[in-house]
């Protein structure tokens, strides 16, 4: 009887220990929890609320006179390009399409009473358009560079669905122009995400801001294929309203949405398990590829 009361004891004793670790262990994941909730939204307060407060920022005094924009006749890239001429920077263009080019330099001048500068450039091209550009880019005072040329596939697909040729245009466009286009303006100024990162750190002593941008959805033609998102809406904006939030950034913060919504979002992904996401695109892949529209 005394033994079998002694074994109770015991088993009571271990039971109390495990549940007081598990009270520990949800008491220390709950602190870390709010502690970066509360950390999240003090970013999403500084880098999207707090600068729209105060005095427009005076970009030709804090980073020169011209500013670099690839992939800028249409969507945000000419958004972009027209907002930092509403702060008086010159703009050079660069794309591949010189009606374009033309078209948006003109407007430029004629409503910012700017100066442009146009270089016609396929980035698709390869290694072979680069020494074009960087004897148009000589004797400038380079401080932005936005890089912006980018392709994307017709649709969602699988990456083994791809041809080679696509491989290479995503390639030569979205790292390689991103790449080499840094390489030649940053040593006058004294792939993509990490390196905007590792460069901050590189050169932020020198006076130079790398900023990365990693937005959600806005409202291009880029994504004319997702019904549901092309149409301009609150979490999905007009390019002309997302760059608008987003230069206000500039200077603030080197990792950011740019756009609050976009934030908001990014801040609740964060608690949606990865295997989640993974089927959530995957049923929006299959179903686009359906030739169906979301």
């Amino acid at each position: 009887m005394e033994r079998h009361v002694l074994e109770k004891g015991e088993i009571g004793r271990s039971c109390s220990c495990f549940i007081e670790t598990l009270a520990l262990i949800g008491a220390f994941y709950t602190a870390k929890t709010c502690f970066t909730i509360l950390s999240d939204t003090y970013t999403l307060i500084r880098v999207h609320f707090i600068p729209r407060l105060v005095k427009r920022a005076d970009l030709v005094k804090l980073y020169g006179k011209w500013a670099i924009v690839t992939g800028c006749t249409s969507g945000v890239g000419k958004a972009y390009a027209k907002e930092l001429a509403s702060h008086g920077v010159n703009i050079i263009l660069i794309s591949r399409n010189k009606e374009k080019l033309e078209a948006v330099a003109k407007e430029l001048v004629d409503s910012y009473k700017i100066e442009t500068a146009v270089i016609v450039a396929d980035f698709s091209k390869g290694r072979e358009i680069y020494s074009v550009i960087e004897k148009a880019l000589m004797g400038k005072e380079i401080g932005i560079l936005v890089n912006n040329a980018g392709v994307f596939y017709p649709h969602l697909d699988c990456f083994t669905s791809l041809t080679k040729p696509n491989i290479w245009e995503l390639i030569d466009v979205n790292i390689g122009a991103a790449s080499m286009m840094l390489h030649m303006v940053l040593p006058g100024m004294d792939y993509l995400d990490y390196l905007s990162q590792a460069l901050y750190y590189e050169y932020a002593p020198k006076g130079i801001f790398v900023q990365t941008l990693l937005p959600g959805f806005v409202s291009t033609k880029m994504i004319k294929f997702i019904d549901v998102f092309s149409k301009e809406s609150f979490l999905s904006p007009s390019a002309e309203e997302y760059v608008h939030h987003a230069i206000t950034t500039l200077g603030i913060s080197r990792r950011t949405t740019g756009y609050w919504p976009h934030t908001i979002l990014l801040m609740l992904g964060n608690y949606v398990p990865e295997w989640l996401w993974a089927w959530g695109m995957n049923r929006a892949a299959a179903y686009l590829h359906g030739t169906k529209t979301l």
